[in-house]
């Protein structure tokens, strides 16, 4: 059973950054699509970021130059590293996984129908 497990939310004034990992057990393939996924309060969670396993990566418009998506194949491990955050990007944020999931020909891989496998999730609050 595939298991993705978040961590690094917290607590930071606005202007700071934080960088979030969501580490993946159980899974073998090498191909694949990851998304860092977010859910505002009292909003429907929404895309972030997205990273396929050839490399590509895909942005929601708000979080472009600000946030990067990466991905360390030796430790199974997906992040995001935030920057200059700001109050509107308080949520819990989840790490997704779909196997054999892929960016092009129009799919941005940014849907929460996309994916099957989800994190518990990890809470980012921004303050100022």
């Amino acid at each position: 059973q595939v298991q993705l497990v978040e961590s690094g939310g917290g607590s930071v004034q606005a202007g700071g950054s934080l960088r979030l990992a969501c580490a993946v057990s159980e899974y073998t393939s090498n191909k694949y699509c990851m998304g860092w996924f977010r859910r505002p309060p009292g909003q429907q969670r929404e895309g972030v970021a997205a990273i396929d396993s050839d490399g590509d990566t895909t942005y929601t418009d708000s979080v472009k130059g600000r946030f990067t998506i990466s991905k360390d194949n030796a430790e199974n491990t997906l992040y995001l590293h935030m920057n200059s955050l700001k109050p509107e990007n308080t949520a819990i944020y989840y790490c997704a996984l779909q196997p054999g999931g892929w960016i092009g020909f129009g799919g941005d891989m940014l849907d929460v129908s996309d994916y099957n496998y989800w994190g518990q999730g990890t809470q980012v609050t921004v303050s100022g």
